[in-house]
């Protein structure tokens, strides 16, 4: 769903698990090019994968949001971005894929996969593709984590169906309680001058096509910029149910935590 340019930094061995016998090599270790989109300019601690690509998603030249993307496990495990109020839904028949994912001396910008020239085999090695979200069964919708609806502009809707924003989603959630969280956003945040969102998964140990794994857990913690004071809140769905329930955003990272192994922070402290 966006067709875009990327900041990816290849993280080969920072594990989610707190090891320090292991060695980190990495390439750039922040969203030095879309910082815009964090609260205080601060990414998430604690969220870094072992195969970690970090993503500013671009399109048309322009960033729109960042990503945190797991490639081992073939999905996202975070999209953040500034909600621009519910502007209605958007489709898309083109499923885009990001070139840097494969190669990082490729095109830093996305493209349709398939009109793609990219070795077919070495893209699916580095990242999920349309064919893994055609199972046979249907229990799955592709799941938008920065859904196109809180984007305004048509070049930032477009932007949000990329496959590295998207998680297998139980089918009835996404198309109901998770949905109807979405859309009641605005009336939620009225009052706000600015608003940052983070969505992001827990991941879950099954698979689709055997290759991209299914979140345990989505949730979506907002930090809500009042004149000088913020709020926060968040919630979580667990992916075998279409249910949605509150949480404080410090019980949420505890919750997370207790999959990466490692301290979780979502928001700086003055939020």
């Amino acid at each position: 769903m966006h067709f875009a340019s990327l900041l990816l930094t290849v993280c080969w061995a920072c594990s989610l698990f707190p090891n320090p016998g292991k060695g980190e090599v990495m390439r750039g270790t922040s969203f030095s090019k879309c910082t815009g989109f964090f609260f205080k300019r601060k990414e998430p601690s604690g969220i870094v994968p072992n195969h970690s690509a970090r993503i500013c998603q671009s399109y048309k030249n322009r960033y729109h949001f960042a990503t945190m993307y797991d490639r081992d496990l073939r999905i996202p495990l975070y999209s953040a971005y500034v909600f621009e109020r519910n502007a209605g839904g958007c489709r898309s028949d083109e499923w885009l894929i990001e070139p840097q994912l494969v190669n990082l001396s490729y095109s830093r910008n996305m493209e349709e996969e398939r009109s793609s020239n990219i070795d077919k085999n070495k893209l699916e090695e580095s990242q999920a593709v349309t064919a893994d979200y055609v199972p046979t069964s249907s229990t799955y919708d592709r799941g938008h984590l920065n859904p196109c609806s809180h984007q305004e502009e048509q070049d930032s809707k477009i932007a949000t169906f990329s496959l590295t924003n998207i998680v297998p989603q139980l089918n009835t959630l996404n198309q109901g309680k998770w949905r109807e969280y979405e859309e009641g956003l605005t009336a939620k945040t009225a009052g706000c001058k600015k608003v940052y969102v983070v969505v992001g998964v827990i991941p879950g140990k099954s698979k689709i096509n055997n290759r991209v794994y299914v979140p345990s857990d989505i949730w979506s913690a907002v930090c809500c910029v009042i004149k000088k004071r913020t709020k926060t809140w968040a919630v979580i769905a667990s992916n075998n149910a279409n249910k949605v329930n509150d949480i404080n955003v410090t019980d949420l990272e505890k919750k997370i935590q207790s999959y990466t192994g490692r301290g979780v922070k979502l928001f700086p402290a003055m939020c």
